[in-house]
């Protein structure tokens, strides 16, 4: 517990120290929404400074620390916090996992529209490969089917750290018995369930390597590489994920990926060659840039 004066006190001195070092004062006041329960409202109008006590997830020194990693190591506040939202969850993250984007979340959204206009596509199997925070995983569960007519969502990751915070996830939001979880590299522990899946779903690492390095340092400095690095052109997995999907995937089974700006013309060219896909196409983002492709496994 603090008093409320206190954390005003503590507050001015961060707005200073935030327009010091270019740092949006969004980003303060959005830390405090989450780490103190105040509102935005309360914030502005600093109604909360005479507030005997305000509960608090961090102490005053505990966050003046942190803080002042945000301010010299470029620490992102969402690790700062613990949690970060994405669609209509709050999901917890750490160093272990990528933050999730905004931009990301359009990949459920685009699920939701073909599963509409095929309704076949709603039930089996999906893949989230790459599963990092859970968050497509979580988002999948959340818009197909549930109960006796059921999708079963298999999340895979690598990294035994990405796993464990997303099973906190999905467990936070009662999504445990909805979604399997697999600790390996993209299908390797689904070899078992080849032909089998409705759809694959993935934001795989596709940044190349020498500019994984000239990210903001927020990036750079603090989440995963091993989530970012797509090697010397940033389409090493996605290829991958190319030339090896369609063996997992059932005759008119969903490919769908988030790729780097300026990659669609390459990805696109890359499922064509294939020979085992098609009706391809590419999605914006929120930006208006061509952000995903969409491929149907052939008819064999």
């Amino acid at each position: 517990m603090v008093s409320g004066y206190d954390l005003w006190q503590w507050r001015k001195q961060a707005i200073n120290s935030a327009i010091n070092n270019n740092i949006p004062l969004l980003e303060l006041d959005w830390l405090l929404t989450e780490i103190s329960g105040l509102d935005k409202l309360q914030l502005r109008l600093e109604s909360f400074k005479n507030q005997d006590e305000i509960k608090m997830q961090l102490s005053l020194n505990q966050l003046e620390s942190l803080w002042n990693r945000r301010l010299k190591e470029h620490l992102p506040v969402q690790y700062i916090a613990g949690y970060s939202n994405w669609r209509n969850f709050k999901l917890k993250v750490s160093p272990a996992v990528l933050i999730p984007r905004p931009e990301t979340e359009i990949l459920i959204d685009i699920v939701v529209d073909i599963t509409n206009k095929n309704q076949d596509l709603k039930l089996g199997n999906w893949a989230d490969l790459g599963t990092g925070s859970g968050a497509i995983s979580l988002g999948l569960a959340d818009v197909l089917p549930a109960n006796n007519a059921q999708a079963n969502i298999h999340a895979v990751d690598v990294s035994v750290d990405a796993l464990n915070i997303a099973k906190i996830n999905a467990a936070n939001y009662n999504f445990s018995d909805r979604i399997n979880f697999y600790q390996g590299y993209w299908w390797q522990p689904l070899s078992l369930l080849k032909g089998q899946f409705s759809g694959m779903i993935s934001n795989p690492p596709y940044i190349p390597s020498a500019t994984v390095l000239s990210l903001q340092p927020e990036v750079v400095n603090h989440e995963p590489h091993l989530a970012l690095d797509g090697g010397i052109d940033g389409l090493d997995c996605i290829r991958h994920l190319i030339k090896i999907s369609s063996d997992y995937l059932q005759n008119g089974g969903v490919w769908l990926i988030e790729m780097m700006a300026g990659q669609s013309n390459i990805v696109k060219a890359l499922l064509k060659s294939a020979g085992t896909y098609d009706n391809i196409q590419i999605y914006p983002d929120l930006a208006g840039i061509d952000r995903f492709a969409l491929a149907y496994k052939k008819s064999s």
